[in-house]
Parts: structure tokens; C-alpha cells; sequence
């Protein structure tokens, strides 16, 4: 029985070093179960890399040969086969396949991130659907978004998303380049293949091409 907090951590330990063994005979590598923390409701497929000072909790699903970490939270988080999320916090969030996220990446509740897209260092999200190839690669805010496929975010872009009082959205096309430190005032629609120069602040929706 468990009397102390000491015989405490170390049943933990125990416990979780059996969860870390039961996926390495899976086909999961896991470089190091001392620092790697695995939640009983966690899925993994085979050839997926679990590397040290990784805390996998709730629903987290990785998929085949997605590599997670070093030093990563995932939290209720569905990685798709073959995505890399390295130095980042996830939480109810979905990654497709072959993705890159991080370092340094916060993925708040409720966004999809579409196949080989990108969030990069410094990249806050929340709520917000994000389409394939999409690049948001450093230093930016996308909250209460949609951006399509094909989108380059330049740095510093921010989605302003809330008045005071309201929170609203922002719709970003297919193909759009927005230039960096840019602010897009929602809610606002910035229409495909449409191009917005480097330190704009956009109240009103900007027109296809």
C-alpha cells in the first residue's frame, strides 16, 4: 500500500516504466522511459519515436512513424502518421500527416492542422483550421481561424480575434501570402491568392487575387 508521498512517486515510476515497456515491444522506440511519461489511455503505432522529457496524457493518439520531442506535452492530441512535433505543448489539438510543429509551439484547444503544414517556433494557435501545406512558421497568433491550403503567414502576423466583449473569425483563402507583422482585424475575410504587404493592419475583407 501507498502510505507516503515518497512510496507514491515511486509506484508511479514503476507504473509508468511498465506502460513504457508494453510500447517499445509495440515497435515504438522510446529513448529514454526515465524522463518519458505515458498516460494508461495513450496510443501509439509502431515506428513512432517517442524521445526524452515527453508527458503523453489523456486521449493522445501518435500515429506510425511520427516523432515526438525532445521535452513535449501532448494533451487529448491525434498526430498523424510520419508528423514531427518537437519543444511544444499540444492540447486537443490535431495534427495531419507529416506535419511539423515546433519548437516552442502552443496549440490550444480546437484546431486541425492540415497535411505537411507547419507551425513553427514561437506559434500560438487556438481554434483554428489550418489547411495542407499551410506555413505559419514562427512568431505569430492564429485564433478562431480558417486558412486554406497553400498559405505562407509571415512572421509576427496576428489574427485579432476579440473587441472587448465578442470573439470573432477570421478566413484566410486558398494560396494567400501574408506579409509579416501584419494584423488581420476580424472578423475578416482575406480572399485566395490575395496578397497582404508586410505591416498592414486589415479591417475589411480583401477580394480573390
Amino acid at each position: 500500500g501507498v502510505n507516503a508521498r515518497v512510496q507514491l512517486a515511486a509506484l508511479a515510476k514503476a507504473h509508468n516504466k511498465r506502460i513504457c515497456e508494453h510500447w517499445m515491444r509495440k515497435g515504438v522506440t522510446i529513448l529514454d522511459s526515465e524522463t518519458t511519461w505515458i498516460e494508461d489511455d495513450v496510443r501509439i503505432e509502431r515506428d513512432a519515436v517517442i524521445l526524452p522529457g515527453c508527458f503523453l496524457e489523456g486521449q493522445t493518439v501518435i500515429g506510425e512513424g511520427a516523432q515526438v520531442g525532445p521535452y513535449t506535452t501532448l494533451i487529448s492530441a491525434v498526430i498523424d502518421a510520419d508528423a514531427h512535433v518537437e519543444r511544444s505543448r499540444v492540447q486537443e489539438t490535431h495534427i495531419g500527416r507529416a506535419a511539423n510543429i515546433g519548437p516552442w509551439t502552443y496549440l490550444r484547444p480546437g484546431n486541425d492542422l492540415g497535411e505537411e503544414s507547419k507551425a513553427g517556433a514561437f506559434v500560438e494557435m487556438k481554434k483554428a483550421h489550418i489547411g495542407n501545406g499551410t506555413k505559419v512558421s514562427h512568431l505569430t497568433y492564429i485564433g478562431d481561424s480558417d486558412v486554406g491550403a497553400g498559405v505562407n503567414i509571415g512572421c509576427g502576423t496576428i489574427t485579432v480575434n476579440y473587441d472587448g466583449k465578442v470573439k470573432h473569425r477570421t478566413t484566410i483563402g486558398d494560396g494567400a501570402f501574408v506579409g509579416c507583422n501584419s494584423n488581420l482585424v476580424a472578423p475578416v475575410t482575406v480572399g485566395n491568392y490575395s496578397y497582404v504587404g508586410a505591416g498592414s493592419t486589415i479591417t475589411k475583407n480583401v477580394p480573390d487575387k
